[in-house]
């Protein structure tokens, strides 16, 4: 089973050795440290990358207080409706994160990022890969790998215990979905190989990785770096010291990497009646997808109803968040750019009812949003309690009166 978050091919990246675990060394006759980042204990995809020094070389190692992790159950169960961009966020793209929802298998946090000013620490998330969507704004990630441009539309996705480093051009505003497994491509989309197949939505040209070594010339000793990790079953962190910085790959190869996909590269698939949303799906994680909702043609059947019909998800819980547009289903609900509805199992959800009539006839949206679907129920974080709108449950049967 293909669980990774690689790609289907092969890269190489700076200097690498003729043939791999043999000696490596600088013009100096100094010996290049390997190390192997793989995954599923060496039975999946890795990658090689030689260290100027000891990737292992801790000093110190402490504590490091996460924001509130907290989650609050959906209880009483109802649909909510969250205003992210009404949440108050400190101006760093890890620490200050605010988780909205959650669940054991992955935690969706947003935050508006400082600009060119700040610098944010080293990170790793040891627990799972990230999948950081990028609202707006621009910038570079800095990684082991080497660096990472991002823009506004942006997927940027991590392997898990990647160092790395945000640095935003520009005040961004990120949606980060933190998995507690690996994100990949779904596996209808590959060959039995790996190979992105010719039905999938995008293909590996679309995706972006490095390009160069990023090494840091510094000399800087005592580098601090942020790990989060678990411990039973709680989200925790520490505060490791290492001797040397972790920046000082000369060169890799292999099929595990940080990389980029923008959601304008994926090509909607359409049909003469309403599609249902696996259509649109992007990414994969263990029990959770995430799709994309892009500007599309719609239904070409004479008696089409474009926007979606009535719908229970009796296996999971639907997260919307609206990035652009003007998603034709909810007009009239409060849902505006910058919210999240959480639609849980259990619960009959769809389009509000004058909103079907007003959809007849139309040939094309023009509206963006991301999805995620869990099929475990999510949890509130401190950040969504913050920012709901109370009255959205309601909408449905208001619009009736």
């Amino acid at each position: 089973m293909r669980g990774s978050t690689t790609m289907a091919y092969y890269r190489q990246v700076g200097e690498i050795p003729q043939k791999r675990h043999t000696q490596f060394r600088d013009a100096d006759g100094q010996l290049y440290y390997e190390e192997l980042m793989g995954e599923e204990g060496f039975s999946s995809d890795s990658s090689l990358l030689y260290h100027r020094g000891v990737p292992s070389a801790i000093s110190s190692a402490e504590v490091w207080e996460l924001p509130d992790q907290t989650r609050v159950p959906n209880h009483p169960l109802k649909p909510r409706h969250l205003r992210l961009h009404d949440l108050t966020t400190g101006t760093d793209a890890v620490t200050d994160r605010r988780l909205v929802l959650g669940n054991a298998d992955v935690r969706i946090s947003y935050v508006t990022t400082g600009g060119p000013e700040t610098r944010t620490p080293l990170y790793r998330n040891a627990i799972g890969d990230e999948c950081v969507y990028v609202e707006s704004g621009s910038g570079t990630v800095e990684t082991v790998f080497g660096v990472l441009s991002y823009r506004a539309g942006d997927y940027v996705v991590i392997p898990r215990a990647t160092t790395h480093r945000w640095v935003p051009a520009e005040p961004s505003q990120l949606y980060a979905i933190e998995a507690n497994s690996h994100i990949a491509p779904p596996k209808r989309y590959l060959s039995r190989y790996g190979q992105l197949l010719e039905h999938a939505p995008y293909c590996e040209r679309d995706l972006h990785g490095p390009t160069g070594v990023h090494l840091d010339e510094s000399g800087a000793a005592d580098v601090e770096v942020l790990v989060k990790h678990r411990v039973g079953g709680q989200v925790v962190g520490t505060r490791y010291t290492y001797a040397t910085h972790p920046f000082d790959v000369v060169g890799w190869d292999g099929c595990l990497y940080p990389y980029t996909f923008n959601i304008d590269d994926y090509m909607p698939i359409t049909g003469k009646i309403h599609q249902p949303p696996p259509v649109h799906q992007v990414f994969e994680g263990h029990n959770f997808v995430i799709c994309n909702f892009l500007p599309r043609k719609v239904d070409y059947h004479p008696l089409a109803v474009p926007v979606p019909y009535y719908h229970s998800n009796v296996d999971s819980d639907e997260v919307m968040f609206y990035v652009a547009g003007d998603y034709e289903a909810r007009k009239g609900s409060g849902i505006g750019l910058g919210s999240i509805s959480l639609h849980p199992g259990g619960h009959a959800h769809g389009p509000q009812p004058q909103a079907i009539e007003a959809s007849l006839g139309a040939e094309f949206f023009e509206e963006s949003a991301v999805m995620v679907d869990t099929f475990a129920p999510l949890d509130l974080g401190e950040g969504g309690l913050a920012v709901e709108d109370p009255e959205y449950a309601w909408t449905w049967a208001r619009s009736l009166g």
